[in-house]
């Protein structure tokens, strides 16, 4: 292998991860359009992991529902489909080697001791049964990074805590379960709803905890409901109708400021991606935090 070889970076790969709690609606679309059209503009992988680990809160037909609106609005993503519910031995041994490392500790602290606080090493115990585990996070400082959209981030560790890697009824939480799987999966880039910029300082702990590079982090503007709720399956947002498929998706590319042609109004959803993949511009999304959905999109 040659030196430059060494030295060259890895190569591009995105994914959609949407949990089966329901159908899509547009602003799943936006996430994965733009997901999707930042992996191909850069001749990388696109990924589906469906995040499956709250079967209390999910819809048992979501998850195929979701997988037919993808096909019916022209994603074709790479390899196959990963499920989270298939991965709690992976999970289990990245919580024991940060265990090992003294980064993990039990806790049966509820929510009303915390009275709404971050936990900062105020709840350890020796038990090993009806207990959560958390992450040990520094008490000083602060976690920044440059984001592709939002520019400098930077949220300090006391507003982070000690946050939880499973939870005390049993499930996984998001923060392990998805940096177990984007580093498995080799995942380098990520491109998601400012909505979850949040989560960013969380996993950033995890991947210097196991040694792992950072992925590059882009967070787009979320869609509003005219109630300025974010567009979101929790606030009943419209599922998209996949027989109107190319006019949703002309929306979605208007909407993320791609500037599609008039002509391209009623043309195939995959002629449409076509199209969006060799115009893919970040730059019109610079520094937005939100935007208005369209009336068709808004819950009625």
């Amino acid at each position: 292998m040659t030196d430059s070889a060494l030295l060259s970076p890895p190569p591009y790969t995105g994914r959609f991860a949407p949990s089966p709690t329901g159908p899509l609606h547009f602003g799943s679309l936006l996430a994965a359009l733009a997901s999707y059209l930042d992996a191909r503009a850069h001749d990388g992988r696109w990924l589906l992991r469906i995040e499956n680990l709250d079967p209390p809160r999910e819809d048992p037909d979501a998850a195929d529902s979701i997988l037919r609106t993808l096909e019916h609005y022209g994603f074709c993503y790479d390899g196959p489909v990963r499920y989270q519910s298939e991965r709690h031995d992976a999970y289990q041994a990245i919580l024991q080697q940060l265990i090992d490392q003294q980064q993990a500790f039990p806790c049966q602290c509820s929510r009303k001791q915390l009275n709404g606080h971050p936990h900062r090493g105020n709840c350890h115990c020796p038990a090993a049964k009806d207990i959560a585990w958390r992450f040990l996070s520094p008490a000083e400082g602060e976690f920044c990074f440059d984001d592709s959209l939002q520019g400098r981030w930077c949220e300090a560790f006391a507003d982070i805590g000690d946050f939880v890697l499973k939870r005390r009824d049993g499930p996984w939480s998001y923060q392990l379960a998805v940096i177990a799987d984007d580093i498995d999966q080799g995942v380098t880039h990520v491109v998601r709803g400012i909505d979850l910029i949040d989560s960013s300082a969380r996993q950033a702990l995890l991947y210097q905890a196991l040694g792992q590079p950072l992925p590059h982090w882009t967070h787009i503007p979320v869609a509003l409901e005219h109630n300025g709720q974010k567009l979101s399956k929790q606030n009943l947002a419209r599922p998209l109708d996949n027989a109107d498929a190319s006019q949703t998706l002309y929306a979605a590319l208007t909407w993320l400021r791609q500037q599609p042609p008039p002509t391209l109004q009623g043309a195939p959803a995959h002629e449409l991606l076509s199209w969006a993949v060799n115009h893919w511009q970040q730059a019109p999304l610079r520094g937005l935090q939100a935007l208005p959905a369209a009336d068709a999109f808004c819950r009625s």
